[in-house]
């Protein structure tokens, strides 16, 4: 007889027309006939599937690669985890592959690049920091080890955020489109010059900015490029974007926030030679006077992995030293 009561949370009963199933987690207990709901379930019932990992190991650097043969060592040590594929930056994922948790080793940027690797397909994120800052990748190596037995046993939030996709319709009529997670931005480059970058959102003629670059954000790429250029913080989980001109030739023109259901349309309609779309920081091509660029909200959402006891305004503080202000009262003295 199983005592459903030791299990922590909630159980959900699913009845069919020939078993009982009870789901907690990553768990579940299958019973007898449902017809006689009476029967007991009992021990030998209880399946615990493995947790199937999918790792990407970033890039080629050797302390990645040491960590990696490091972590693979206890991978194997460890009752109730298969380790499905490995893959490095520039290989791309089977979307048949069956994975659980991708697991990414390095920094921000291998988060980055591993969304464009899985694609369509985007499975929950768990990042281990193993670069400089890691606001998305804020397990360190040891963390991840503490925190595996919660992952087996589905002890952990998936939380889904804003990814976008961006056209850039040529001239010629050609159409090249990305999978972004953090910002797209049109830049001055090697221009070395002042644009005028004209901004439609849903088709509609907006302003336009005398800036050195424009920034479209998310809110998980709002603490990167845009919060450079003086852009606002946005919590990870809203659904909108930020609007923030680099360097723009005005004291009234401010970042705007709109929401993520908009259509956003960027041109550069005198473009120098040198202006350049950069997307996430590692895609980037030149700009013409006759390009469009546009981004929408993407189908696909970056779906990242929190263990208990995150918190998003205590990454803040951890990790960019922010707060609101001095406490000068505990510097006055007596």
């Amino acid at each position: 007889m199983v005592d459903l009561s030791r299990f922590s949370g909630a159980w959900q009963i699913v009845r069919s027309a020939s078993i009982v199933e009870c789901y907690h987690g990553r768990h579940y207990v299958t019973a007898c006939d449902a017809s006689n709901p009476t029967d007991e379930f009992s021990e030998e019932h209880m399946k615990d599937p493995d947790l199937r990992l999918i790792v990407l190991t970033g890039g080629d650097r050797p302390d990645i690669q040491s960590a990696w043969n490091d972590l693979r060592a206890y991978l194997e040590t460890v009752r109730g985890v298969d380790l499905v594929g490995v893959f490095s930056s520039g290989e791309s994922i089977p979307e048949d592959l069956p994975g659980d948790i991708v697991v990414v080793l390095g920094g921000d940027g291998s988060v980055l690049r591993g969304c464009r690797q899985l694609g369509r397909r985007q499975l929950p994120i768990v990042g281990v920091n193993l670069g400089r800052l890691g606001f998305l990748t804020d397990l360190s190596p040891a963390e991840f080890r503490k925190g595996l037995p919660g992952l087996k046993r589905g002890q952990f939030q998936t939380v889904e955020h804003l990814m976008f996709e961006c056209q850039h319709h040529r001239a010629d009529g050609t159409v090249i489109t990305d999978l972004g997670l953090n910002e797209v931005n049109v830049t001055a480059g090697a221009s070395l010059k002042m644009l005028s970058i004209h901004l439609k959102i849903d088709d509609m003629d907006v302003t336009t900015y005398n800036c050195d670059g424009l920034i479209i954000s998310t809110p998980v790429g709002s603490t990167a490029h845009n919060l450079s250029a003086g852009g606002p913080i946005l919590r990870q989980e809203l659904q909108c974007f930020a609007i923030t001109p680099v360097c723009p030739h005005t004291l009234t023109v401010r970042p705007i926030v709109d929401s993520a259901e908009r259509i956003f349309e960027l041109s550069v309609p005198n473009a120098p030679p040198g202006v350049m779309l950069v997307i996430d920081g590692q895609i980037s091509r030149t700009v013409d006077s006759m390009d469009r660029i546009v981004i929408r909200r993407a189908e696909q959402t970056f779906k990242l992995v929190r263990l208990a006891g995150h918190s998003f305004y205590g990454t803040l503080h951890r990790k960019l030293g922010w707060q609101g202000h001095l406490d000068y009262r505990d510097r006055r003295g007596p």
